[in-house]
């Protein structure tokens, strides 16, 4: 069913862009693009950033699963490492501690016409961007291939059924945002 999108590369971006705009909807209309709604989770004060994001998480791992289990779809994993994930985790993790808005809020925030997300959190963007970039033959020849996984997912690493993976996990990060709910955080 998918695979007819592969030659179509137009089609393609239109519904990325079009995916982009519900989910940056979906994100304001959560309230995560509101600046002390951000910097409340970053505080352990409110957790509506981590519900959302885990009620994302749940319902994209059932839902790429069930494509997957159908035929519909296939994984393709990256490869990875513990030397790009860190490094991954400083430029994110600097970025939304200075400014508040991780990238996918500043883009919500951006279409509610918050000027500090459009001037700051854009061009944080761009420059952290080109950064990388830059800095990249020399991070591509060092660190981010420290630790190296390769493209392996867990439930290979387990050699069990996906299954045996993603249920417990599901139910685990329902468990949790139960917890979260039941403490009214």
């Amino acid at each position: 069913m998918f695979t007819s999108l592969h030659s179509r590369k137009g089609v393609q971006l239109a519904l990325g862009l079009m995916m982009g705009v519900v989910f940056g909807f979906l994100l304001q209309k959560g309230g995560v693009t509101e600046y002390d709604v951000i910097i409340g989770q970053l505080l352990l004060v409110d957790f509506t950033v981590v519900k959302i994001m885990l009620s994302a998480v749940i319902t994209g791992t059932i839902g790429v699963h069930l494509l997957i289990s159908l035929g519909m779809a296939q994984l393709h994993p990256k490869p990875g490492s513990v030397g790009a994930s860190v490094i991954g985790g400083l430029i994110f993790g600097v970025g939304f501690g200075i400014l508040g808005y991780c990238p996918g809020t500043v883009g919500g925030a951006v279409g509610q016409g918050y000027l500090d997300a459009l001037f700051g959190g854009f061009t944080g963007i761009l420059i952290g961007a080109g950064l990388f970039a830059a800095l990249y033959p020399r991070l591509e020849a060092g660190v981010l291939h420290k630790g190296d996984f390769g493209e392996i997912t867990l439930p290979q690493v387990l050699k069990v059924n996906p299954w045996a993976v993603v249920i417990p996990a599901v139910f685990v990060l329902a468990g949790f945002l139960l917890v979260l709910e039941k403490a009214g955080l």
